[in-house]
Formats: structure tokens, sequence, C-alpha cells
């Protein structure tokens, strides 16, 4: 299989030759209005796109996320037949408003960044009595046109990364060699094509303690970039990179210091030597957070030297993963030149960057209210408090991880889904304006009502259902649970004063006794949210 960013590229070929030939561009019922390039491009689609439900998000204008053959049926453009069709580009908005017509059900959405609406077309092809030398001149400027547009969309456009670069800055590299270091950062940052809307660069230096040099948004115009990496001074002192990853990890990407949502975050850390501290605590940290460390080892310890190296393993242990992708090794600061262009496409390798997708902004989880009167406001608000001290943990945005909420008694209620709110504010403060329902208990029928309408698509190790509830059910809880898990949902089942331990092992995943919690007092889930989080991350880890 070729690479994602290939496969764009070939894409992205195929819709400027169809559109250079006016020849509609043939598509399945998956493609998305965010996979066209073009605005006003005609899309020929197949038969029998009515079942993409799921995947349709608004009503006369879609979501860009949405599939356009779907939209094109419920729109009424085209019939079950498939056929042709046009696709206009328009910018995001909010509220998608859901509805059924032409036999497809379409899903709300609270906002998305860009849209597109549909028209009819009758354009097939191009005049069939193309002279020969137009037809020619035609080919010549299409094959142009792809070749560059793709040479951008293959690697600048791929590279929508965040790029901490962690420099040597040690009494062992001396001057000369830090100036080496200097210049060919500054040759691998003209590779990679830095821009406001390409991959940002940031600079952090080790020392005896790390210093950052530069944050990600100082310096986003290739020229001011390349100055600032040039004038950055030498500092001398020891090794000490495990202090410089953690510094990195904790401090560089968070939004304050100008790391974007949604963007890759990668770390590469260069060493001249060997390091003087311990690197594993601070790789592990990167890792957790979501952080592809590269390590560049330049001038391997000689034979003689190793008795000296503090951790042979270090390289092993500071990646984001050991199979030897993560790390590179250049024998010399003199022949670094060669080696700028096979790092820059490593780095640039989103297919293969292992640590992008972590627990925090991968998950969706749903929250099952308990809104039964045994409960009462005041212990309902701490209910609620619980659970946004759960989500408080991830990273909640339009392109990482996702939280929805139902409450039930005798009957269920969707207070939001899990693409209403796009931002963790938001997420948060709608989940604190949930109002208190009062009733009954029916947690199985909450638990098969929340599968069916909370969580759209399956997604095994990825959808999490935390289940808070204070008392007896008055009905079957078991086989509820048991369809949810099959389905790709773990429960975590969370019991409050009277709720029988056995209808939450009914209804927990297993191992039942790590999906289990229980407590007396309402003022006893708080001390649930860190085992609760390290559960829910450890699931993500076991099962992608």
């Amino acid at each position: 299989m070729f690479p994602s960013s290939w496969r764009r590229c070939l894409f992205v070929i195929v819709i400027n030759y169809f559109s250079v030939f006016h020849i509609p561009v043939p598509v399945t019922c998956a493609t998305r209005g965010v996979d066209l390039v073009q605005d006003g491009v005609v899309v020929l689609c197949p038969p029998d796109c009515s079942h993409w439900t799921g995947s349709v998000f608004g009503t006369g204008v879609y979501a860009s996320i949405s599939s356009v053959c779907g939209a094109a049926v419920h729109s009424g453009v085209l019939g079950p037949t498939g056929g042709h069709v046009r696709v206009h580009k328009l910018q995001g908005r909010h509220n998608y408003m859901s509805s059924y017509a032409h036999g497809l059900q379409s899903q709300p959405l609270h906002s998305w960044t860009a849209s597109f609406k549909l028209t009819s077309s009758t354009t097939h092809r191009a005049d069939g009595n193309i002279e020969t030398t137009d037809l020619k001149l035609k080919l010549f400027v299409c094959f142009f046109v792809c070749f560059f547009v793709c040479l951008f969309v293959c690697f600048c456009a791929d590279c929508q990364m965040d790029i901490a670069v962690v420099i040597d800055s040690s009494s062992n590299i001396g001057q000369r060699r830090f100036n080496l270091q200097k210049n060919f950062v500054t040759k691998l940052a003209a590779m990679l094509r830095v821009g406001p809307t390409g991959p940002h660069v940031g600079l952090i230096q080790a020392s005896d303690s790390p210093r950052t040099e530069f944050l990600l948004t100082n310096y986003t115009q290739p020229k001011e970039l390349l100055f600032a990496i040039r004038e950055v001074a030498y500092l001398g002192g020891d090794t000490n990179t495990g202090k410089a990853i953690m510094h990195t990890a904790e401090t560089f990407f968070t939004q304050e210091n100008g790391g974007r949502r949604g963007h890759p975050r990668v770390m590469m850390v260069l060493v001249d030597g060997w390091p003087s501290d311990d690197l594993e605590q601070a790789a592990m940290l990167a890792r957790e957070s979501g952080i592809n460390v590269f390590l560049v080892s330049v001038a391997k310890p000689a034979p003689e030297e190793l008795a000296t190296v503090r951790d042979k393993d270090f390289m092993k242990k500071a990646v984001c993963k050991d199979n030897g992708f993560f790390s590179y090794l250049i024998p010399t600061w003199f022949s670094t030149t060669k080696h700028v262009k096979p790092l820059a496409q490593r780095l640039c390798s989103l297919d293969s960057l292992l640590c992008s997708r972590t627990c925090y902004n991968s998950v969706n989880i749903g929250f099952l209210i308990d809104g039964s009167s045994s409960i009462g406001e005041g212990n309902f608000q701490l209910q609620l408090d619980f659970l946004a001290g759960i989500a408080r943990n991830f990273d909640i945005s339009d392109v990482g991880a996702r939280i929805g909420a139902v409450q039930f008694t005798y009957e269920q209620r969707l207070e939001f889904g899990l693409f209403d709110h796009s931002n963790k504010e938001d997420a948060i403060a709608a989940l604190r304006r949930v109002p208190y329902m009062s009733g009954g208990t029916a947690t199985g029928a909450a638990i098969s009502y929340t599968t069916q309408n909370l969580f759209r698509r399956t997604a095994r190790g990825r959808n999490f259902l935390i289940v808070v509830t204070d008392g007896q059910s008055y009905d079957n809880v078991r086989g509820p649970a048991l369809a949810a898990q099959q389905q790709g949902i773990i429960i975590y089942a969370v019991g409050v004063a009277w709720a029988p331990l056995e209808d939450l092992k009914a209804m927990s995943s297993e191992p039942k006794e790590s999906h289990t919690f229980f407590t007396r007092e309402f003022t006893g889930l708080a001390e649930f949210i860190p085992p609760l989080v390290r559960g829910i991350c450890r699931d993500f880890t076991e099962n992608n």
C-alpha cells in the first residue's frame, strides 16, 4: 500500500486531470467533502449510497466531513442509482441541522470548520473533437500542474507538524561542532518548508538546565526562523538531555506556548556522544503526552569510551518506539548534509508517528447520568462535578477526544452528543448545565438507548461508557451491557449508596475488578477520577 500522503497525491493528480478535460471524478460512498481539493468539481457517485446515514451531517448545507454522495442522496440531487453531482465548497458554520429526507437520516453537528452544498450536473466529458495539438498542450499543462501540486501536498501540506528541536549545547560538543549542529538544523528547517500553515519549529538547548530559545509560533517565516537558529548562543555544561526532554514535554506544546490543536507533536533530540542524565522517565512522559520523540545521535561513543556511558541503551529508552524508525545515527558532524532530506522525510511521515494518538486525544467518552429521585439535587451536582473532573483530563476538540451525556430515570434523555461541542470549555459547560430530571431507575434501557443514540460508530478500544447509579435497576442490565460491549464499547460502572455490587459487575467490562467502582457517599466520587482516567488510558493502549 502507498502511504496516505502519496494516496492523497494520486487523488490530487486525478482531480486535476479530470478537471482539465471536464470529466467527472469517480468517487466512492466514503468520499467526504474535505477529500475534494477543488471548488465546483463534478463527481460521479456510485449507486447505493443511501445507507450512509451516519456519515451525513446537516441539511442543504453539509459539514465537510460528510459523505458527498450520501449528502447528494439526502438533498435529492441524486437518486439511489448514483450519477453526476457538482460540489460547491463553503465556509464552516454552527448548528448543522439533522433531518430525514429521500430515505436517508442526516445527523446534527454543533459546528465544523468547512461546509459544502450540491447541485445537479449534466457535464460528462469534453467535446470529442479535440484537436491533437490542443490535446497535447492540455496534457502537458496538466502534467506540470499535477506535478507541482503533488510536491506541495506530499511534502508541505502533509507536514503540518509542531516540531520541537532539542540541540546539544554541552561542553562535550564544543563551539566548532555546535556551529556545525546549528548549520544542520537550519538546512533541516529549510527542507521542512516552515510556514504559517505548514510545520512550526521551536528550539530548546540541552545543557546543565534546559533553555527554551524560541517557541513554535515565534518564527513562522523561513528567513526569520533561519536567522533565529544562527543567533543561538553556545552554553556549555553537562549533557542533561533527560531534563531537556522533560522540560519540553511539560511546557512546550501547550496552546499557551503555540501548540496547535490536532497537529502531531514531534520532538527531535540531537545528542553529541551520550547524555549525562537518565532519559527513561522523561521519555515516558513524552510518550504519554502524545509526543513523537526522535533521537539523532552524532559521533557515537568509541569502544574505549563505553565505560563512561551512564546508560548504553539510552537511545532505546528515549524514543517514541524502539523500532528503528525513531533513532537516527550520523557518524560525524562533518557529514550531516546528506542526512537532511531522509531525516526530514521521517519527521513528516504522518502514518508512522505512532505516539501521536493517545488516550487523551483519541477517545469517545459517554456519561450515563442517574437522574432518579433518590439522588436529590445536591448529590446530582456532585455527580456532575465528578464527570466534569474526568472530562478535564482529556484533550477535547474537533479532532481530538469527545464527550457526550445521557440522563436516565425510567426514561432517557440525550443531553448532548459526542459531536455537539468541539472544545473542552464548551463541553464541560454543557455537562454542568444538565438539569435534574427526577424519576425511577431503568439502567438497562438507558444503556441500550446510549448504545444506539450516543455512539454513532463502533471504534473498538476508543468508545467508553461511564455509568453512574445510586440504586437497584428496575430492569435487566446484563443483556444491554453485553450488547454494548459487543459493539466495541468499554463500560465502567460506578455505584453509590444502594447500588448493588452484582448489578455493577454485570454492567462493567472485563476484568470486572478494574472496571467497577463503589462508594457509600457521593462525596467519595472524586477519589475515582485518577484511577478511572488511568483505566481508560490502559484500555486504550491495550486495544490500539
